[in-house]
């Protein structure tokens, strides 16, 4: 039932964010929804496949999802320093300055890392389903960002310093609060 869930819930999720990739289909739903409607059926349909993703992956691990392979226990350590720099480019994506003209599209960097790292550290199936789709779907997106063009751009030069600094000062305060208790009560469990 849980591997079900989520596998309907990335379908939906993923399917949403893959509609840029597909830009007639897009403009298709713009020009016939318009601006407003587009994104507020855009984020029902996101929120939906959030919430399967979470309620399935959660059902999966407690029926005891499969387990495909066993990482050795050091991977999770790699997991961890692979994850700091996650949420510095999480913050950079919306943060004009060097680190995101320098990266180009720094949502999609932190979503190959995190998938990545977390493939590492997680063998069973629930969590290889899960981090594998936003890994794949993350490379095809970047695929299709470097096809359709577009530079970010950088912002003068105090605010560029200014912006980095909020996002990496930022990035590690979040990455600290994930350590300390946020990832045990968001995702269950513990890292420290």
């Amino acid at each position: 039932m849980g591997i079900g869930l989520l596998v309907a819930g990335l379908i939906l999720f993923l399917g949403v964010h893959s509609l840029p990739i597909t830009g007639k289909i897009r403009a298709g739903l713009r020009s016939r929804l318009g601006e407003g409607g587009y994104k507020a059926l855009f984020s029902l349909l996101s929120l939906a496949g959030l919430a399967l993703i979470v309620l399935g992956y959660a059902q999966a691990r407690a029926e005891g999802a499969p387990v495909l392979y066993d990482p050795p226990i050091w991977l999770r350590h790699v997991t961890m320093l692979l994850m700091v720099p996650v949420f510095v480019l999480l913050l950079a994506a919306y943060l004009p300055g060097r680190i995101k003209a320098k990266v180009r599209h720094p949502m999609i960097v932190a979503i190959k890392i995190w998938a990545l790292s977390h493939l590492l550290a997680n063998g069973d199936v629930a969590s290889a389903l899960l981090f594998l789709a936003f890994l794949a779907w993350a490379v095809v997106d970047r695929v299709s960002l470097k096809r359709r063009g577009g530079i970010p751009a950088l912002a003068p030069g105090s605010a560029a310093a200014r912006n980095d600094s909020i996002a990496i000062v930022g990035g590690l305060a979040i990455y600290g609060l994930f350590l300390w208790k946020l990832h045990g009560w968001l995702i269950g469990v513990p890292l420290v």
